[in-house]
């Protein structure tokens, strides 16, 4: 069975204008997707900003997220590391906080081979009885996962369950679809490509642009897979100028700035992210006027 169908958020970590985790943000925007039919919760992925916590607060954070869900949806803990021994630790203490599943980024900067990429993330399964998707964006971490590889990772490890691609190569996608036979759930990692990857037989998206539209996420996926294709489609093409808007500077800073002009949480951001350019943020605001969020 999928850890989820439909529309998984990647969500923001609110902060306070110290830096601080702002808790009382999480709850609130947790409630707002629980509300709002997202399917699912990615906390400490990439939008999330975990790359700036401490491994306290990383954990600290996955545990309140489990803690304000309260099982009403799923809770997917992002638990990715560069250092194997870090991604165990971080996955087990996910376990322990009640997280559902597990998001797990390929090694960056360091990188891997294929074999490599195969002990990374075996061993971090090994370490924890949680469903695991793995998370290929090579765009950021320099490191790709062959289908070949990720392939050989559904069939051999058996709470390896899914997987987040975003490579952007559709070709990749198809091969992979091929070679995981039904063995693998296919997420988008791209909120501009969700309905081709459905068309290849994937479960659903894990994405940033939800954080400001829910609701059309999720019914993206729900009428794709209900049959209505052309429904699916037209909400595709509607959010493309949304979902470019959100990527017109480096992820997680266009979201933040649209989360906080939705009046969701406020867009503080940790460095080396800082705030998005007044030129970024006119554009961020037309495409959301546009939309009719604003």
């Amino acid at each position: 069975m999928a850890i989820f169908t439909g529309s998984a958020v990647a969500l923001v970590t609110p902060f306070q204008e110290n830096g601080a985790v702002d808790y009382e943000q999480l709850k609130s925007l947790v409630e707002y997707h629980i509300a709002h039919q997202t399917d699912a919760i990615v906390i400490c992925g990439t939008t999330g900003e975990a790359s700036t916590m401490t491994e306290e607060e990383h954990s600290e954070v996955i545990r309140k997220c489990c803690e304000f869900v309260a099982k009403r949806i799923p809770v997917i803990a992002g638990t990715g590391s560069n250092c194997t021994e870090t991604a165990v630790k971080l996955s087990k203490e996910a376990q322990e906080a009640g997280a559902d599943a597990l998001l797990v980024v390929t090694p960056y900067y360091n990188k891997a081979t294929q074999n490599g990429l195969f002990k990374h993330f075996s061993t971090i399964a090994e370490a924890v009885e949680l469903p695991i998707i793995l998370y290929n964006v090579p765009g950021r971490t320099g490191c790709n996962i062959q289908p070949a590889t990720a392939a050989r990772l559904a069939k051999e490890v058996p709470n390896i369950v899914g997987i987040k691609e975003a490579s952007g190569n559709i070709s990749q996608v198809a091969k992979l679809a091929q070679l995981v036979d039904g063995k693998l759930d296919i997420y988008s990692g791209n909120d501009d490509q969700v309905v081709p990857l459905l068309a290849l037989g994937g479960k659903g998206v894990i994405s940033v642009t939800a954080n400001i539209i829910p609701e059309d996420t999720h019914a993206m996926v729900m009428k794709f897979l209900e049959g209505d294709t052309a429904g699916s489609l037209a909400l595709q093409l509607k959010a493309m100028d949304l979902c470019d808007a959100m990527f017109c500077e480096v992820n997680p800073i266009p979201v933040k700035k649209a989360v906080e002009l939705a009046g969701l949480c406020n867009g503080y951001v940790r460095m080396p992210m800082t705030e998005a350019e007044p030129a970024s943020v006119e554009k961020i605001k037309k495409a959301m006027q546009d939309y009719g969020i604003l």
